[in-house]
């Protein structure tokens, strides 16, 4: 903010160096630290003589650093004390010695855990970064019957997978994402479907790691049944794999019955995965 004039001192509270009076003499400098000091006004200041808080602008009144009294004063007189107060009716900077470092820094040993460290410097972040992300997407629609765990296709034949490599032994696969499918029957039967999602490391083997069951519910046509679920059936596993080799993830999924079927992305909407590398 602009001032015209002098800029104001902002509730920076201090007490003047000891003044000795000088007989006959009504006007002293003041300082803080043998350095001279300018109140906002008398207004600004709190004055003890001769243990008697003295009234702004009556009993003295201020110029710059030179505080001079409504008389001389004599010897004998104390002045007790003068405290300048800053401007008082803004929040400013605290007086000082009123902060300790303490109240600033951390404790313990300076790590890049603290945030504010005990060196006074502030620690860059660390865990929970995302550090890299992936994401392959499927519209490729097809049929399946199986009543054993089949891979989710991509194309006619290629298994839909994603692979990551992290960055450190230390880091998390966030892998999430959703299969767009659409389960029937036409026998009255009971519409259950299962989508279990694997994983392996490098050239190695697929092992099962989360398995998502659902039930649909009857929708009837005549003397049949029609099951639906067309939806986004959304998934997510936080995967610990404590390699830096590559990561590969799939699906599989399976009916329960011969009577049942799968539609894949039916009517072209695309399955995705994701995957996201978190820093520990």
């Amino acid at each position: 903010m602009a001032y015209i004039g002098k800029t104001p001192t902002v509730g920076n509270f201090q007490v003047c160096d000891a003044i000795s009076v000088v007989n006959n003499q009504a006007a002293y400098t003041m300082q803080v630290g043998s350095v001279n000091v300018s109140p906002e006004s008398a207004n600004h200041m709190i004055v003890s003589l001769n243990g008697v808080i003295q009234k702004p602008t009556d009993a003295f009144t201020v110029s710059g650093s030179t505080i001079t009294f409504a008389s001389n004063l004599v010897t004998g007189d104390v002045i007790n004390f003068i405290q300048i107060l800053g401007n008082v009716l803004d929040l400013g900077v605290p007086s000082d010695s009123t902060v300790s470092l303490a109240k600033l820094t951390a404790t313990g040993t300076k790590n890049s855990t603290t945030f504010l460290r005990g060196d006074n410097t502030f620690a860059a972040p660390s865990g929970g970064k995302v550090l890299q992300f992936s994401q392959t997407l499927n519209a490729y629609t097809y049929n399946m019957t199986s009543t054993s765990l089949t891979d989710v296709l991509s194309a006619s034949g290629t298994t839909m997978e994603i692979a990551m490599t992290p960055s450190a032994t230390s880091s998390k696969l966030l892998f999430s994402g959703n299969a767009f499918l659409n389960a029937n029957t036409t026998n009255q039967q009971e519409n259950r479907f299962e989508l279990v999602l694997l994983a392996k490391i490098a050239s190695g083997s697929y092992s099962a790691i989360e398995a998502y069951t659902y039930l649909g519910q009857y929708n009837y046509i005549g003397a049949s049944a029609l099951i639906i679920n067309s939806v986004a059936i959304p998934f997510s596993f936080l995967y610990t794999s404590n390699t830096t080799s590559a990561v590969t993830f799939k699906l599989q999924t399976k009916v329960y019955n011969g009577s049942s079927s799968i539609n894949i992305n039916n009517d072209g909407k695309p399955s995705q995965f994701n995957i996201m590398e978190i820093g520990a």
